[in-house]
C-alpha cells in the first residue's frame, strides 16, 4: 500500500505577497522562502477570503466562505473567560484535520489558534500548542498551552514554534505515521504593541538603516478615520485601534514588521532542513501562505480589510504568498498566474491525500493539484477569485477587480468601486458607473452574486440579515439594517 503523503502548512501572521524578494521586494531579506519557490511552484495571483485572521484559518480548515460558515470577523479572546466551557468556533463543523484523523493522520496545531479557546484542542487535533493571545501582544514572553500542560515561553515565538514543530514531525516519523502539521506562526503581524516593542531579533539591524523604499508612506485615507470611528462605536475590542492613523509613516514599526518576515524566513527553512534530515522531503507537500494580507500604508491604509469604512480589499489587504513544494510530485521552479485562493487548500490537501470530503459540492474551494503537477486545471470555471468583508463583496479576474457594497438602508453612502488591474494595478482609478464600463461591471457584478447564491448559508449571511459567530466590526452598520435586535452569536462583553 502507498503511504500517504505528509502534509505541513505554515501559515503567517498578516502578510501580502509583495513583502517578500520572490514576490519582486528587493529590501526584505528571505533567501529560504525563495529557494522554496524555486523549487516548486509559486503562484502569482493568490488572495484570501477575507482580510480578518480568523476568517481566513476558518475557511483553509473548512472550504467554506465566511458567508457558510459564520466567522465574519476576529474572533475577540479578549472576553474568553465568558465563552462556554471547550468553545471553538467550528465545532461540530467538518473540517480538515477532523477528516484527515480520520483517514488515519496524526494531526498537530503548533501556533496560534484565534478560532477558540486555546487551552483545550479543537476537534480533529491529536497534537496541540498554541499561545495564549490570538492577538498577538509580543513575539517575546508567551503564554503556552502545550497537550495539557501551560508554561510561560520568553523566547521569539517563531522559534519556539518553529523548535516544537520539529519535534512534532520527528516523532511521527520514528513512529512511521502520516501526519498533517498546521503550522500558524504568530508573525510578522505588524500591530502594535508587538511591533513597537524594544526588543531586538537577530535580524533588527538588518533593517536599522533600510530606507523601507518598497512601502509607500501616504497620507492617512479618510476611510481608514471612518473605519477607525466606526470601530470605536460598535466594536466589542479594546484595542487601540489609534495605531491605525500614525502606524503607516512609523518608520521603526516597517522595520521591526520586515525584520519579523525575516523571522519568519529563518524558521522556513529550519522546517526544510528538518524535512531533508528526517529523509521524508519527497514524501511531504509543504505549502507556505498566509491568513490574509496587510495594508501597510498603500491607500493611506494600515491594518485589516476592515480596518476602513468601507472595507477594502485593495491588493495589500487581499494578496497573499502562496508557495508549494513536494519533489517528484509538484513541478519545480514554476509560476502560476491562476486566480486563486488560500480556501482552495482544503480541497487541494484532500485530494493528495487521496480522501473524499462529504458535501464537497457546495464548498467553493478548488482542487490545486492539477496545476501543482504542471496541468490544466479540470473544471475550474471561470478564472475568478472571491472574497468578503461584511458589507463589501469582491470579485477579481485577471483584468478586473469589484468591490460591490451592501445596498440597504444602512448603506449610509458607500458606493462600488470598479478597478481596471491590467492597467492601473495598484487600484487607484475607480472605473464604477461610467458608461464605457457598464457592460463589464454588469457582467461581474452577475458573477458575483451568482457566486455569493451558490454558496452561502442563509443563517451567516449577513447581506440577507444571517448574524456571525461571535464577533463584528460593524453592529451599528447591521442594526440598521436589521433592526436593533440583531446580534452576533456568542456576543459577549
Amino acid at each position: 500500500m502507498k503511504k500517504k503523503p505528509n502534509i505541513v502548512l505554515i501559515f503567517t501572521d498578516n502578510q501580502q505577497a509583495s513583502t517578500l524578494a520572490c514576490y519582486g521586494n528587493s529590501e526584505v531579506h528571505t533567501p529560504n522562502l525563495d529557494r522554496l519557490a524555486s523549487q516548486g511552484i509559486k503562484f502569482n495571483n493568490a488572495y484570501c477570503p477575507n482580510a480578518f485572521c480568523s476568517p481566513c484559518r476558518a475557511s483553509v480548515l473548512t472550504g467554506a466562505l465566511p458567508s457558510q460558515h459564520g466567522v465574519h470577523s476576529w474572533i475577540d479572546d479578549r472576553n474568553m473567560q465568558q465563552w462556554p466551557a471547550g468553545w471553538h468556533a467550528l465545532n461540530g463543523r467538518q473540517t480538515l484535520p477532523k477528516l484527515l484523523q480520520q483517514d488515519g493522520y496524526k494531526t498537530a496545531l503548533v501556533g496560534k489558534y484565534h478560532l477558540g479557546e486555546p487551552t483545550t484542542p479543537a476537534e480533529g487535533f491529536d497534537h496541540w500548542v498554541t499561545l495564549e493571545d490570538g492577538h498577538v501582544r509580543s513575539f517575546y514572553r508567551n503564554k503556552i498551552f502545550d497537550n495539557g500542560k501551560v508554561y510561560e515561553q520568553p523566547g521569539h515565538s517563531v522559534d519556539f514554534f518553529t523548535d516544537k514543530a520539529k519535534a512534532f514531525m520527528a516523532s511521527q516519523v520514528a513512529e512511521d505515521n502520516p501526519f498533517f502539521l498546521f503550522l500558524p506562526l504568530p508573525a510578522p503581524y505588524g500591530h502594535w504593541p508587538a511591533t513597537k516593542e524594544a526588543d531586538e531579533n537577530r535580524h533588527t539591524r538588518r533593517y536599522a538603516d533600510c530606507p523601507m523604499a518598497s512601502i509607500p508612506r501616504q497620507a492617512v485615507s479618510k476611510k481608514a478615520v471612518d473605519g477607525f470611528l466606526i470601530h470605536q462605536s460598535g466594536s466589542t475590542a479594546d484595542l487601540d485601534f489609534s495605531m491605525l492613523m500614525r502606524a503607516p509613516n512609523d518608520l521603526p514599526t516597517l522595520r521591526n514588521y520586515y525584520s519579523q518576515i525575516s523571522m519568519v524566513d529563518d524558521g522556513v527553512g529550519e522546517i526544510m532542513k528538518s524535512l531533508a534530515e528526517l529523509g521524508i522531503d519527497e514524501d511531504t507537500l509543504l505549502i507556505f501562505t498566509t491568513d490574509h494580507g496587510l495594508s501597510v500604508g498603500q491607500h493611506g491604509f494600515w491594518g485589516h480589510g476592515g480596518s476602513s469604512f468601507p472595507s477594502n480589499l485593495h491588493q495589500a489587504a487581499h494578496s497573499i504568498p502562496l508557495i508549494v513544494r513536494q519533489a517528484g510530485v509538484v513541478s519545480q521552479g514554476q509560476e502560476s498566474d491562476l486566480m486563486v485562493s488560500n480556501m482552495d487548500l482544503f480541497s487541494t490537501i484532500l485530494d493528495h491525500a487521496g480522501i473524499v470530503a462529504p458535501g464537497a459540492e457546495v464548498l467553493p474551494s478548488r482542487n490545486l493539484m492539477p496545476v501543482l503537477k504542471g496541468e490544466s486545471p479540470a473544471n475550474w470555471g471561470d478564472d475568478a477569485v472571491y472574497s468578503e468583508q461584511e458589507e463589501t463583496r469582491v470579485i477579481r479576474t485577471p483584468k478586473w477587480a469589484l468591490f460591490k457594497r451592501f445596498n440597504g438602508p444602512s448603506n449610509q453612502g458607500i458606493g462600488d468601486e470598479l478597478y481596471d488591474v491590467e492597467n492601473d494595478p495598484h487600484e487607484t482609478v475607480n472605473l464604477s458607473g461610467l458608461p464605457a464600463h457598464i457592460d463589464t461591471e454588469t457582467r461581474l457584478a452577475t458573477m458575483l452574486a451568482d457566486f455569493f447564491e451558490t454558496y452561502v448559508c442563509a443563517e451567516a449571511d449577513l447581506w440577507k440579515g444571517g448574524v456571525p459567530i461571535q464577533n463584528t466590526v460593524r453592529k451599528s452598520f447591521w442594526q440598521q439594517a436589521w433592526g436593533d435586535d440583531w446580534t452576533p452569536v456568542y456576543e459577549y462583553g
